[in-house]
């Protein structure tokens, strides 16, 4: 009897300083028996070296475009179509205002467009961005479309502010990304 296919996990990681957490949500998800296919906005290599998440998932780090495998499928198409579900951890004002306005001009974004699967976001940003109207415009249009919202929280912001804007912790993402997919289909 064949084993059930392992269920794969779009990570898509953005430019924020919360990218480093995208490594332990990662080894949670893989130990976890969850497949990770890790994508990196540029911003987020300036954060977190991409060979970290390759090491940690054991899959390629895709971080551009034209990041073709052997292959005549593109490979934000791929991963589009291979998804599960697509959790962005952390999510920035940036790509957020991107996914809500149907924008793809990275790989991320690409794949956000081309899915299907469950959008899932971990916001982390500054607390005076997270409670901009645009920001919570776009984050209204988001869950209006299906896109569930985990965070952000309430804490001291490495900007040195304090107040909502902190990335849930890499526990909290992984229990409900784990919920989310055994409620799945």
């Amino acid at each position: 009897m064949e084993e059930p296919r392992k269920p794969n996990v779009v990570l898509g990681v953005t430019g924020s300083i919360a990218a480093y957490k995208a490594a332990e949500i990662t080894r949670q998800l893989v130990k976890a028996d969850i497949n990770v296919l890790p994508v990196m906005t540029d911003a987020a290599t300036r954060f977190l070296g991409p060979l970290t998440l390759q090491s940690l998932s054991l899959n390629p780090v895709t971080t551009g475009l034209f990041d073709e495998e052997e292959s005549w499928r593109p490979t934000h198409i791929a991963l589009a179509d291979m998804a599960d579900l697509l959790l962005i951890a952390p999510v920035t004002a940036n790509v957020m205002a991107k996914l809500a306005h149907g924008l793809a001009d990275d790989v991320l974004t690409a794949i956000a467009l081309a899915t299907r699967a469950p959008l899932v976001l971990a916001p982390a940003m500054n607390v005076k961005m997270w409670e901009h109207p645009a920001t919570q415009a776009n984050r209204r249009l988001l869950e209006e479309r299906g896109a569930r919202l985990i965070g952000p929280e309430t804490g001291f912001l490495a900007c040195g502010y304090e107040g909502k804007g902190r990335m849930s912790p890499p526990e909290v993402i992984v229990e409900r990304v784990l919920q989310y997919l055994k409620h799945r289909g």
